[in-house]
């Protein structure tokens, strides 16, 4: 009856939008279970804040007690561009093995969007997380070990130009398969009827073309009968079989604009789910309004989906959606789906009653922005 959950404050507009949550949150469990469930939160330590206390962006008491809970909550971290530490969050998922990254994607009513029909958006994408060119193997142009590499390559008869920096993409079976059987349970579970897997295959044929191989080798070990591939289909019917298709990268981002309702689960390796899952997510409004979460087998830390905006630090403007709708997550995450149905719900509702903040008022035009706190207020209000 009583849940004890880790939050981080997080840096940036975490400050205001990661209290105000926390509000909903209470709130949204309070009403839905009449004061017999409960969260007790525990505030750990991580970003700028942690630095500042303890020297170290991410506190091995933070890992260890995320562990031991095994859910948290966390607001955005500060990731320097083009040099400084090293992303937290990626630290994070690798430590803690969080291999999933899952973005649901549809869209609120009343919510300004640049589509004119941005109701068709209804998905959810499964983005590999600790693989890819997101493992930061990479080498400075000129540097000892680049040149190294690069006299290796030539060995090998690779063409590299002189001085160039090197990176390197690892991809495995072991960790692509993990996450297409997630998309793949995801779907069957739920009910939706199409998984695709989204690769550049036709270029990077040994690490995105086998991450496609191992999805469709996989579907066909462990889900036959459940799962069946476009070729296998031909022109006979689905019946309650789940559709396993699969994409090029840069033809996706067209057909999500173009036919985003068929498409309903998507698998991607990490660098090109990133792109998709911010592209997709500015079809309904934008990351502002796009939950996140990142899952292992035994940990599930929740997130907002976009940056720490530091202009809008401390002034108690920033939306808290991403957030609270990730709080959702959570909240079906720990079996608690009346509460998070509640919350949602009341999200849309006081964003249809134009009841917004400065960025969503900034396009409707012609409303008054609330504060994040105000935001919070009327969302609880209608609860």
């Amino acid at each position: 009856m009583k849940a004890r959950i880790a939050y981080i404050e997080g840096d940036g507009i975490g400050r205001d939008i990661t209290p105000a949550t926390l509000r909903v949150v209470n709130a949204a469990v309070a009403r839905a279970y009449r004061g017999e469930r409960a969260i007790e939160w525990e505030a750990l330590l991580a970003g700028e804040g942690a630095f500042a206390r303890t020297g170290t962006h991410l506190p091995d008491d933070t890992v260890e007690r995320i562990r031991e809970l095994g859910v948290a909550l966390k607001g955005p971290l500060t990731t320097p561009v083009g040099g400084g530490f090293r992303s937290v969050n990626v630290i994070l998922r690798e430590r803690l093995d969080l291999y999933a990254s899952v973005r649901p994607v549809r869209h609120l009513r009343g919510v300004p969007s640049p589509m004119r029909q941005p109701e068709r958006v209804d998905l959810i994408l499964f983005r590999e997380n600790v693989e890819d060119v997101h493992t930061g193997i990479e080498f400075p142009a000129g540097s000892p070990e680049a040149e190294r590499l690069i006299a290796v390559l030539r060995e090998m008869r690779q063409t590299v130009f002189p001085g160039s920096a090197i990176g390197i993409k690892p991809m495995s079976k072991l960790r692509s398969q993990r996450l297409v059987r997630r998309a793949l349970r995801h779907a069957i579970e739920c009910g939706r009827r199409v998984v695709t897997l989204v690769h550049k295959g036709n270029i990077q044929k040994q690490t995105e073309g086998a991450f496609r191989a191992w999805g469709y080798e996989l579907a066909r070990e462990e889900f036959a009968g459940r799962v069946v591939s476009e070729e296998e289909l031909g022109a006979g019917p689905l019946g309650d079989r789940v559709l396993l298709n699969d994409r090029i990268a840069d033809g996706m981002f067209q057909q999500l604009l173009l036919r985003p309702d068929d498409y309903q689960v998507l698998a991607t390796p990490n660098l090109i789910g990133d792109y998709l899952s911010d592209a997709v997510a500015a079809q309904v409004g934008g990351v502002g309004m796009a939950p996140g979460a990142n899952l292992g087998d035994a940990v599930a830390v929740f997130e907002a989906a976009h940056g720490t905006a530091p202009k809008h630090a401390g002034r108690d403007e920033a939306n808290p959606s991403s957030l609270i709708l990730s709080a959702a997550m959570m909240l079906e995450h720990l079996g608690w789906p009346e509460a998070a149905h509640a919350m949602t719900e009341a999200l849309e509702q006081t964003i249809r009653q134009r009841r917004v903040t400065y960025d969503l008022a900034r396009q409707l035009g012609d409303v008054r922005p609330l504060r994040t706190s105000e935001f919070a207020a009327a969302i609880i209000a209608s609860l």
